[in-house]
């Protein structure tokens, strides 16, 4: 094998490039056949989640006496990052007679096409039976387990006084 990879100790040499589809290319040279088969194997484990695995490439160069020399590559693919969720809309004080839908908000993944978003809602009860608090909370989780999380506050109030529709006349 020849390149910058490595050197056996016995004069076989490995040489790596990299080629678009992710897989590295060797040569080879030796003392006496100028055609050196190369096999190349590549084998896949999966780990804890879609997006993680480990990828173990073999390149094993022979000689026409059956002399053989080999390079083990291992790339291990991890997913620590977090999904990015599009922004939650901006806290608000509001009537009781008009509080917001809560929003759909949308998430990107580098690695999940498809991140998971959840939205909850918790109400925190204000003075009176119209003034509350809203808590919510939306978050993305891709496949591995990253989240990124938005809130929205919402305070609701009540500071209408009530309307009499039909006030009766004084006798």
């Amino acid at each position: 094998f020849t390149g910058d990879a490595a050197n056996i100790g016995d004069g076989t040499q490995f040489g790596v490039e990299l080629v678009e589809d992710g897989a590295d290319v060797m040569s080879a040279s030796d003392n006496c056949d100028t055609d050196v088969e190369i096999v190349y194997t590549e084998a896949r484990a999966d780990g804890a989640c879609a997006n993680e695995y480990t990828l173990t490439r073999t390149w094993t160069a022979t000689d026409n006496c059956g002399n053989t020399a080999s390079h083990v590559q291992t790339v291990t693919v991890q997913d620590t990052t977090d999904p990015v969720l599009s922004a939650a809309p901006a806290d608000a004080t509001v009537e009781c007679s008009a509080v917001p839908a809560a929003a759909t908000l949308t998430a990107t993944d580098n690695c999940d096409a498809d991140a998971a978003i959840t939205m909850t809602e918790v109400r925190a009860d204000g003075l009176c039976e119209d003034s509350y608090t809203l808590t919510r909370t939306w978050t993305a989780t891709d496949n591995c387990g990253n989240t990124d999380t938005d809130f929205q506050t919402i305070t609701v109030q009540d500071t209408t006084d009530p309307v009499l529709s039909s006030n009766p006349a004084d006798v």
